[in-house]
C-alpha cells in the first residue's frame, strides 16, 4: 500500500476534500446547469449520487469523503472525527465548491445572452423554490434529510458494515434524497454545494443561501446526536 493511502499527511486530506467537493459542485450542478432539460429531475439525482460514489473510492481512502461541511461537523458531534480538524476540512470544501462554481461560470458564459441571475443550480424557497414550497417546509425537508444521510454514512462505517459497500450505499442515498427535495428546494443537503454556486447567481440567491448552511448543520448535528441513542454504539 502507498504511503499517500496509508498515512496520509493533513495537506493531503485537504486536498482530496477539495478535489472531492469540486468533482460534487461540477458533476452535480455542472448537470442541473447544462442538462438539465434533457436529464430531468431523475438525470440530475443520478448526477449527484454518481459524483458522490466515483468521489468516495477515488478520495474516500485520503481523506475520509465528506465533501460536505455538514457531514463533517455531523461526524465530530458523533465523535467519529476530531473536533480540531473540522475548521481546515469546511474551508477546503467551500473552496473546492467554490472553484467548481467559478469554473461553471466560466464555461457558461460561452453561450450568448447567458445570465445566472435566478437559477445557476442554486437552492431556493418561496419563489426560488421549484416548486414554490415555504421557507418553513425547506427547512424541515433539509434538515431531515441531512439527518437521514448522516444516518447513512455513520451505518455503513460502523466496524459490522459490510465492507467495500459504504460509497456505493452513500451514492444511492444521495441520488434518493435528491429524488425526494429537487422540487422541494432544488436540494442542498450541503452547505458548500450551496455556496459553491450562490455567488455566481446575484443578490436574490445569496439573500437565501442562509437557509442551505443552517438547516443541514442542524440536521447533521441531530443524527450525531441520536445515532448511538437509536443504533447503538459501534464497537470499539
Amino acid at each position: 500500500m502507498s504511503t499517500l493511502t496509508s498515512n496520509p499527511t493533513q495537506v493531503q486530506k485537504w486536498g482530496a476534500e477539495a478535489l472531492g467537493t469540486f468533482w460534487l459542485v461540477l458533476g452535480g450542478c455542472g448537470t442541473a446547469i447544462f442538462a438539465g432539460e434533457e436529464v430531468g429531475f431523475l438525470g440530475v439525482a443520478l448526477a449527484f449520487g454518481l459524483t458522490v460514489v466515483t468521489g468516495a473510492y477515488a478520495f474516500g481512502p485520503v481523506s475520509g469523503g465528506h465533501f460536505n461541511p455538514a457531514v463533517t461537523v455531523g461526524l465530530a458531534v458523533a465523535k467519529r472525527f476530531s473536533w480540531k480538524d473540522v475548521p481546515g476540512y469546511v474551508v477546503v470544501q467551500v473552496v473546492g465548491a467554490s472553484v467548481a462554481g467559478l469554473v461553471l461560470y466560466v464555461i457558461a458564459n460561452g453561450v450568448e445572452g447567458f445570465s445566472a441571475e435566478g437559477a445557476f443550480a442554486t437552492n431556493g424557497y418561496d419563489d426560488r423554490s421549484p416548486g414554490g414550497f415555504s421557507l418553513g417546509s425547506v427547512l424541515l425537508a433539509e434538515a431531515l434529510l441531512t439527518a437521514v444521510f448522516l444516518f447513512i454514512i455513520l451505518g455503513v462505517s460502523r466496524k459490522r458494515a459490510a465492507v467495500g459497500w459504504g460509497g456505493l450505499t452513500i451514492g444511492l442515498g444521495l441520488t434518493l434524497i435528491h429524488l425526494i427535495s429537487i422540487p422541494i428546494s432544488n436540494t442542498s443537503v450541503n452547505p458548500a454545494r450551496s455556496l459553491g454556486v450562490a455567488w455566481f447567481a446575484g443578490g436574490d440567491a445569496l439573500s437565501q443561501v442562509w437557509a442551505f448552511v443552517v438547516a443541514p448543520i442542524v440536521g447533521a448535528a441531530i443524527a450525531g446526536v441520536a445515532h448511538d441513542a437509536i443504533l447503538g454504539r459501534d464497537d470499539d
